[in-house]
């Protein structure tokens, strides 16, 4: 089939293909994905940690103290100019973008918060297992408010991605249904997130730096609030009277909150908020074992296949545009008559690079991940 523009499907899928990311891009990209992944597993086994070994039970503070930090940290790298501003001033936003700003601290906010109270009940495993759900609800919310159209095969993902949540929450041995109903929560509450960091940094064009400062400030004001009115403040001790090494676990995971949200918004500036998601099934396994490491906490053999149906599924996500490319090959070759001349040739000529391309796709960091970690999930199961 020929495009108005003269080329046909398959050579379209070929150039589009070919089109590489230049190499600083490609590099700041990489760093940004690898201090998203390192964080986003630490944090929840430090928040874990804070909560189970040394009881504190205040994840609203904790999610302030989050906050708090953010507003700091980003102040100072603003001031400091150690990040170049090169999006709108805060007096050059427009209402409605200061309003899409409040509204992603309200779902920042309550999405933070509820993961924080589900800790409380349900172990790391269990929600961890429950997060890698987060690409169903951001594909779904991209195409019902956005209106993007993605190809059958991202839909056919997630069938395995929910089966495999499915079979971890059946297979859980401590199951708790209010931490559930919060992990839940928060799970949905991560899409939408994702879906409105996206519309700020990649329509409105707000630096990663100061859209996170931005949004910390009202989700400081809004989490403190909740902390005062919600939390048991008669149980709190006095600061001095905790383990000082309490304080170290909640500044760390003070900074590494910080520095996960800064590397999330960069990552959904380079790719988009479903991909950050799919990505961050690979936090599955490092959760996974820091959970039976740090916690005892116990995989049933149906846990760990749920585990590798999620990371198929990821797997099938990761390689949709190779799969497609693919199928538009095998469809055009029956049509092959119908291209003209000059299109053969470059697709001819560019079938050895594409496919060197493809091959190496098929061999890339999150693919070779996700088959390791499917390969240790199944030996643990038989």
């Amino acid at each position: 089939m020929i495009n108005p523009n003269g080329f046909s499907k398959c050579e379209a899928t070929l150039r589009a293909r070919s089109r590489r990311r230049p190499l600083a891009e490609m590099l700041h990209l990489l760093s940004a994905v690898i201090v998203w992944l390192v964080t986003g597993t630490t944090i929840s086994s430090l928040n874990k940690w804070i909560f189970a070994v040394y009881n504190f039970r205040y994840p609203l503070l904790l999610s302030a103290l989050h906050m708090l930090t953010a507003i700091v940290v980003d102040y100072g790298l603003i001031k400091l100019r150690v990040i170049r501003h090169r999006g709108a001033a805060e007096q050059d936003l427009t209402p409605n973008a200061k309003c899409k700003v409040f509204l992603l601290s309200l779902t920042f906010c309550a999405s933070i918060a509820f993961g924080n109270i589900g800790l409380n009940y349900v172990q790391l495993s269990f929600a961890q297992m429950i997060y890698t759900t987060t690409p169903l609800f951001t594909l779904a919310i991209s195409s019902l408010i956005l209106g993007k159209q993605h190809h059958i095969i991202k839909y056919t993902a997630m069938m395995p991605i929910c089966l495999g949540a499915s079979f971890s929450i059946m297979g859980e041995v401590q199951f708790d249904q209010t931490g559930c109903f919060f992990v839940f929560a928060a799970t949905m509450l991560r899409g939408v997130k994702s879906i409105q960091q996206s519309i700020l940094l990649q329509e409105e064009k707000i630096n990663s730096v100061f859209l996170l400062y931005l949004m910390s400030i009202p989700s400081f004001c809004i989490l403190a609030v909740a902390a005062l009115a919600l939390e048991n403040w008669a149980m709190l001790e006095s600061p001095l009277h905790y383990d000082c090494h309490l304080w170290v676990f909640i500044l760390l995971s003070c900074l590494g909150s910080v520095m996960y949200n800064l590397a999330s918004c960069c990552v959904i500036t380079l790719t988009s908020a479903v991909t950050l998601h799919i990505l961050g099934n690979l936090n599955v396994v490092g959760n996974l074992l820091l959970s039976q490491l740090l916690f005892g906490s116990e995989l049933s053999a149906l846990s760990c296949a749920g585990a590798v149906l999620t990371l198929s599924g990821m797997l099938i996500y990761q390689n949709s545009e190779f799969i497609v490319s693919c199928m538009d090959a095998r469809k055009a070759k029956p049509e092959g008559t119908d291209f003209e001349s000059e299109s053969e040739d470059l697709c001819n000529s560019s079938r050895v690079t594409t496919d060197f391309t493809c091959f190496s796709d098929l061999f890339s960091l999150p693919n070779l991940s996700a088959l390791l970690i499917m390969l240790l999930l199944s030996s643990n199961v038989f």
